[in-house]
């Protein structure tokens, strides 16, 4: 490798050699060097003139003075503009002629001095964090339960349909429609849900958002006298109750809802009963390798999933040209994750074993 001194050296014969009226390119050719890395040589000589120093302190020149900096804090802090955001400032000092300095740079010094909190009767922002992980390893360890619009002929009134669901086996373990929305309605469902499921205490996680049924006190009384523990998602946050909205997704799309509205209470009932049984008995579920949601609930899934396998297997024994990897994954899923941690969902992202919401 080539010294930054003899660079020096051959660059300055180069340049004598041009000087005297020699080309560039037979000086170079002359020495068997390339015009490029002559080029690079005199841009890496060009950057070691300028100063690239990252630590270097330079002043503005337009740099407020400690007094004035000290005036507009005053100024800002003072009881006419205590409750006011720099946007409100401003605009009231150019009313009266004054101008003293731009929102952004009373931004800027507010959070110099630690003052840039809401500076109103307003509630500050509060920390949201994920809510805890959970991980299903059999049926009825962790519901998941929501309500949804269905339409009827009165625009602007709706039903509403309680949903729960095993994010286990994806089964709907129980649901009911109601014209209005209440704890004491969903507190009924959950209680013969628990007694049709024979739920003994603390075995089921019930997770939901932070609706007014699911956190209402009666709710939360049955879950405590049923021995259902509570889980919840943070405020505004969908993605944390993934289960019941993919399940609403497909109720709303599949091929036999209606298309218009429901007549009266009794048909919005009737058309659920029948979507139920479709989406358990009949539906295979694409995140349980295309089993019913009763068929894995049930555990009859592990042997079906096997014989699917064996039949794969068979077919590419007998016509191993026609397969160009490995069979498809039948492999039963043995645990269901909500809102796992990082490192559990980077675990079952590589593998085959685990299902993640």
């Amino acid at each position: 490798m080539t010294l930054p001194t003899e660079r020096e050296e051959i660059m300055h014969m180069i340049t004598e050699a041009t000087n005297s009226g020699a080309r560039l390119s037979r000086a170079c050719a002359t020495i068997s060097l390339a015009e490029r890395t002559l080029q690079r040589w005199e841009k890496d000589l060009h950057r070691q003139c300028i100063d690239r120093r990252t630590t270097r302190v330079q002043t503005p020149k337009n740099q407020l003075s400690d007094a004035e900096k000290s005036s507009i804090l005053a100024l800002a802090n003072s009881a006419e503009f205590a409750d006011c955001s720099p946007w409100q400032i401003v605009p009231r000092l150019l009313d009266k002629g004054e101008y003293i300095a731009s929102e952004s740079t009373i931004y800027r010094l507010l959070k110099a001095a630690h003052q840039l909190t809401h500076r109103s009767a307003q509630r500050p922002a509060q920390p949201r964090h994920k809510p805890r992980a959970l991980c299903a390893a059999a049926p009825n360890n962790i519901w998941s339960w929501d309500i949804t619009y269905l339409p009827t002929n009165v625009k602007g009134i709706f039903y509403y349909l309680y949903l729960f669901v095993d994010i286990f086996s994806r089964k709907i373990v129980g649901w009911q429609v109601y014209e209005s929305e209440s704890a004491d309605q969903a507190s009924d469902v959950l209680h013969d849900i628990c007694a049709q499921e024979k739920i003994v205490p603390n075995q089921v996680v019930l997770h939901s958002d932070n609706g007014s049924s699911m956190k209402g006190a009666t709710m939360l009384g049955m879950m405590q006298q049923l021995g259902v523990a509570p889980s919840f998602s943070r405020p505004a946050v969908s993605n944390d109750n993934p289960y019941s909205e993919s399940l609403f997704k497909t109720l709303k799309y599949c091929p036999h809802y209606p298309r218009g509205t429901f007549n009266d209470l009794s048909a919005a009932r009737k058309w659920v009963t029948q979507f139920v049984y479709w989406y358990n008995h009949q539906h295979r579920h694409s995140a349980i390798h295309f089993v019913t949601p009763h068929q894995r609930h049930e555990g009859t899934d592990v042997a079906l999933l096997q014989q699917r396998a064996a039949l794969y297997a068979a077919a590419k024994a007998r016509h191993p040209e026609r397969w160009s990897g490995n069979i498809r994954n039948w492999q039963h899923i043995d645990a269901v994750h909500l809102n796992p941690d990082k490192q559990h969902r980077s675990i079952d992202l590589h593998t085959t074993k685990g299902d993640v919401f």
